[in-house]
């Protein structure tokens, strides 16, 4: 077992994976998504083109995203880590995503800082070894202290860049969570400057928005995930983790709507390549979110259940939704992303 390093947070080993298990339990058997704040797709829609000149065949999803060429415009959201369930379902969502041709992020990897063991869950290199692979931290834990550990961390799983997600709300509610974020921003933009992988920053779903992205303006980061309000809601998974109840009800509908966030993003930073996230649901969603200036989407809490399955479950369920993906381009017109993102969208 490795030294912990001096300023991480005082969680045990088992506690942490307890803790995994316990969101992947609630995530999979209650309601965890904003039952009021949507999205803001539903505000928008797809200009259809009867006469498209496209062959629905020849449609071309392929981009670059962080120095990789996908075969789709999408991530496997974070979903999990540490715990032998996780490692199962990292494992599936990996397969999927070699299958694919997609990138895939992987849940936080805190628990790998201090724990050899843990290691093994995030492991998918062996069945993905093509895949554009993300890792992942907390900002609240990102320190000068815990980088080499990072670094070690990053380079066992094989990944290719690394998600720093911020997420004061859900910090705030979980049980002895870290509430510190003072500092933050400084430190990211030297973490950016300096690490040797590309650097992600990203919400966990409550939201990206102009007034964080304004402070984003003179970081050296590769890409934004906005994360927005409107899908999954972890001020609601932490207090039915925490409570067995939502106690706090406005806390769990709280956030910056994913189609606002994205486009709030994309005015502040119009160079910063975009992922959206929080709610996209259907490649409707994922057109919408491209049109509207995202440069890829990123999915998690809907892939749960089938990579508990199989890899071939996951597989089926994101080959659906790029097949939508593809129709959407067809009917609006587009052959390719570009012209997606040209075509433009009609406000509701």
């Amino acid at each position: 077992m490795t030294k912990k390093p001096a300023e991480q947070p005082e969680f045990t080993d088992a506690a942490l994976s307890v803790r995994k298990l316990r969101h992947i339990d609630v995530c999979l058997t209650q309601a965890v998504e904003y039952t009021h704040v949507t999205t803001g797709f539903e505000r928008y829609r797809l200009r259809y083109n009867a006469l498209t000149q496209t062959n629905l065949a020849a449609v071309d999803l392929t981009t670059e995203f962080l120095g990789a060429t996908l075969r789709a415009p999408i991530l496997v959201g974070a979903m999990t880590g540490g715990a032998e369930l996780s490692g199962l379902i990292n494992r599936n969502l990996a397969g999927a995503a070699q299958q694919l041709g997609v990138a895939m992020m992987l849940g936080s990897q805190r628990i790998m800082l201090d724990d050899e063991v843990a290691t093994a869950s995030f492991e998918v290199r062996d069945i993905a070894p093509d895949v554009l692979l993300i890792g992942n931290i907390g900002l609240a834990q990102l320190s000068e202290s815990i980088v080499p550990y990072l670094a070690k961390a990053l380079g066992r799983v094989g990944a290719d860049a690394v998600a720093v997600h911020t997420n004061p709300l859900q910090e705030a509610v979980q049980p002895d969570g870290d509430t510190d974020f003072s500092g933050s921003v400084p430190r990211l933009r030297a973490f950016a400057e300096t690490f040797g992988y590309p650097v992600l920053l990203k919400e966990v779903g409550h939201g990206i928005g102009a007034v964080a992205a304004a402070q984003l303006r003179d970081c050296r980061i590769a890409a934004v995930d906005v994360a927005g309000a409107g899908g999954t809601s972890w001020a609601r998974v932490e207090q039915l983790v925490r409570y067995g109840e939502v106690r706090y009800p406005a806390l769990a509908e709280w956030g910056v709507p994913t189609a606002q966030a994205l486009l709030e993003c994309r005015a502040t930073l119009p160079g910063m390549p975009l992922v959206a996230s929080g709610g996209i649901r259907t490649g409707m969603d994922a057109a919408k979110a491209l049109a509207l200036g995202a440069d890829a989407v990123s999915i998690s809490r809907p892939l749960l259940p089938a990579a508990i399955q199989s890899a071939g479950a996951v597989t089926d369920w994101v080959g659906r939704f790029i097949e939508e993906l593809t129709i959407c381009l067809h009917c609006c017109g587009a052959g390719d992303l570009a012209t997606l993102k040209a075509s433009g969208l009609d406000s509701l």
